[in-house]
Formats: structure tokens, sequence, C-alpha cells
């Protein structure tokens, strides 16, 4: 691994580096979920159309994916630090301007938002491989699963903090200031601390190699197809319960034990992958609980508290594990940025499209049927190829190395 820059500075403060990751991670979800609730509200205020008021979802999709071509080489100019600190000053700039009353103002701060998220989606699984080479799985768990808390708990209290003011929404969403303020502060000592990439970094073409890798296009391609069945799965499934009878409240209460469910593989999968020589098994079986859930929404809705559950676990699992590849198949910090890039650009173009082709679909048809079944066939397809992704080699052909496997990141 000569690749892997060896002046890193994170081992005399790995706690404060991982705090600092961890609250990075809060920031990259929480001002997205916070707004979904909102928009009964922003509706009538702004008046905003059906059709315009989904592209506060599908926005920031689209800004994942145009930005995470370009994030891999910020880093490599100015350093994972210090581009990780711009991305959460993007963040923190987007939230107070969609707040300033206008609609163009709303979709302008939201972009933003979505290029800061996009930033921080990309660098941090590099930054966990170049400092915490061997506890890859653990952090990738950690900070999913602050994500998902920090989500949900913005989700959660929207509606609430909205009623606390006059200025309504526009005090719910600028709430969330404080999550990448808190982000920015804590990783104030990394700056101090800075250290340039490697000297090769600025010039080797790791992200030309990777789209032609078989190995790049599997990794790429689990977490594409995880993604829009997720982001599907946020769009559309309140309206999906209601058209199989379950009332409002019901279907926002299962709607919230989704973003729930999600997140508990984080409490035991990295321990699971751990005991595993690799990670096919859990490639598969997250994809396969995805497969059954749709399956079960379409063939028994009645036990949707049951799908809706094992639909959390699949996709929560196969988002840990789609990130979790991108270090472990990477051979080097740089190539990790470069693949997270790809993945995740190709994965959530992937997944924008998603909302609006289920969402036709549904018209066209005048049911959910049909959409449902083609994110089941997905799933499956997305079990055939986490076979595939899951295998202990990296990019370039070659097995992990030793000590990965002694320390149980497989």
């Amino acid at each position: 691994m000569n690749h892997i820059p060896t002046h890193t500075r994170s081992n005399s403060r790995p706690v404060l580096l991982i705090l600092g990751i961890l609250c990075i991670a809060m920031a990259l979800r929480a001002p997205i979920t916070g707004v979904a609730p909102l928009i009964g509200m922003i509706r009538p205020d702004l008046g905003l159309s059906s059709t315009a008021a989904g592209m506060l979802i599908t926005l920031p999709l689209l800004a994942f994916a145009v930005v995470s071509l370009f994030s891999a080489g910020l880093a490599r100019r100015f350093g994972l630090e210090r581009t990780l600190f711009a991305a959460m000053l993007l963040i923190a700039a987007g939230i107070v301007l969609r707040t300033q009353g206008a609609a163009w103002g709303l979709y302008a701060g939201t972009a933003i938002i979505g290029a800061g998220i996009a930033v921080g989606n990309v660098l941090l699984p590099s930054l966990v491989k170049r400092d915490f080479p061997q506890r890859v799985a653990g952090l990738t768990s950690a900070y999913v699963l602050t994500m998902s808390i920090a989500a949900g708990v913005a989700s959660a209290i929207a509606i609430p903090l909205a009623n606390l003011s006059d200025l309504g929404w526009r005090f719910s969403t600028v709430c969330l200031l404080v999550v990448p303020l808190i982000s920015l502060l804590l990783w104030l000592p990394q700056l101090a601390n800075h250290s340039a990439p490697a000297a090769t970094t600025a010039h080797a073409p790791h992200g030309a190699r990777l789209w032609h890798s078989p190995l790049a296009w599997q990794v790429t391609l689990y977490l594409g197809i995880n993604s829009f069945v997720f982001y599907v799965a946020v769009s559309w499934l309140p309206a999906i319960l209601r058209d199989a009878g379950y009332s409002a409240e019901r279907a926002g209460t299962l709607h919230g034990l989704l973003q729930l469910m999600s997140a508990a593989p984080a409490l035991f999968l990295a321990p699971l992958v751990r005991r595993m020589k690799d990670q096919r098994a859990a490639a598969f079986c997250s994809a396969v609980a995805s497969f059954v859930a749709l399956a079960g929404l379409i063939l028994a809705p009645g036990l949707a508290t049951l799908w809706i559950a094992l639909l959390g676990l699949g996709t929560g699992g196969g988002i840990i594990l789609g990130l979790a590849f991108v270090g472990l198949r990477a051979s080097h910090a740089q190539q990790a940025a470069a693949l997270s890039g790809m993945a995740q650009c190709v994965g959530y173009l992937f997944a924008a499209s998603g909302p609006a082709l289920v969402g036709a679909l549904h018209d066209s048809l005048g049911g959910w049927s049909v959409a449902l079944s083609v994110c089941a066939v997905l799933c499956a397809a997305m079990a055939v190829i986490g076979l595939y992704a899951g295998r202990a080699i990296q990019i370039g052909g070659f097995r992990q190395h030793p000590a990965y496997v002694a320390s149980g990141v497989r």
C-alpha cells in the first residue's frame, strides 16, 4: 500500500478525528430529511405545484451525482481536511439561503446543500481508508448509524419546531444550521494539523482507470441500485400505504419505521462481517431482504409493518456495505476517493430517476404493483452483483492484504 501517505497525522488524536467524522456524517442527511415533513407548509406559502415540491427531493440527488465527479479532484488539490471543511461551509450557506423567502432561494439553497453533502459523501470513505485502514467496516457502520439517527431526528422534530415560531417552516429549517456549525468547530483542529496529499496524488489517473474496472462497476451498481430502491421508498411509501388502505397517520408512522430500521444494521453488521472471510453473504442477504419486502408489499400489504421493517434492514445494510466496499475494494486512499466519486455519481444519478420513474408508472397504470415489481427485480440483480462486489479482492485483481484479514476487515 505504498500510495498511502506516510505522514498521516491522525494517529496522535484518533478520538478527536473520529468525533469530527461522526459530526460531519450528521450533516450529510439531516438538512434534506428535515425538509420533507415541511413540504405541506412550503407548498402553499410559495405557491409550488406538487411537481415543483417534489424537486426538493430530486434536486439534492442530482447535485450528489454531478458534484461527486469533482470531489476526489478537489481533495487531491486542497487535501481531504480542507475540502471537507469547505463542504460543511457549503451546507451551512445553503441552509441560510433557502430560508430567505423566495422560491429561487429555496431551490438554490437546496442545490448548494446537495453539493456540500456530495463532497462529504465521496470523501469520508477515503478519509477512513487513509487514517483507519484496519477499521473500515466498523467506522463506516458508525458514521452511517450517526447519519441515520440525525436524519430521523431531523424528520421527527421538523413540525414541532415549525410550530414554535411565526416563521413556521423557515424557523424549522434554519435550526438545522446547528449541525454543520458543530461539525465546523470540531473539524478546526484537523485544519491546524493539515497535511498535503501525497505528491503522486495530483497526477495519478486513478479515476480514468476505474471506469474500465469490472470490480469498480460492481461496487457502483450495488450502491446505485440500493440508493434507487431506498429513495423510491422514501418518496412514495406513504402514498403506497394510503392506497393500500392505511390512514395518513399510520402511513407516516410506518414511513418513520423505514428510517429507523435502515439505521439498525449499523449496530450489528460490522461485527458480523468481521467473522466472515469476505462480504458476499452479507451483500447477498441485504439485497434479498429488500426483494422479499417489496414482494410482500405487492402480495400481502396487510403485513406492511413486517415488510417495511425488512426493507429498512435491507437498504440500511446495503448502504453500509456499499460504502464499505469503496474502502475495501480500493488499494489506497486516493483510489478510494476516485471510486467513491464514480460510485456515488452513477449511483445517485440512477437514484434521482427512481421517484420520477415510479410516479410515472403509477400514473400510467393506476397502481403500484408494476413499480414495486421493477424495484424487486432490481434487488434480485443487486443480490447477484453483491456476490461479485463482496469478494475479498481489490481493484487490479489483488487479494486483500493479510493485515486486513488479521484485523477482521475482510
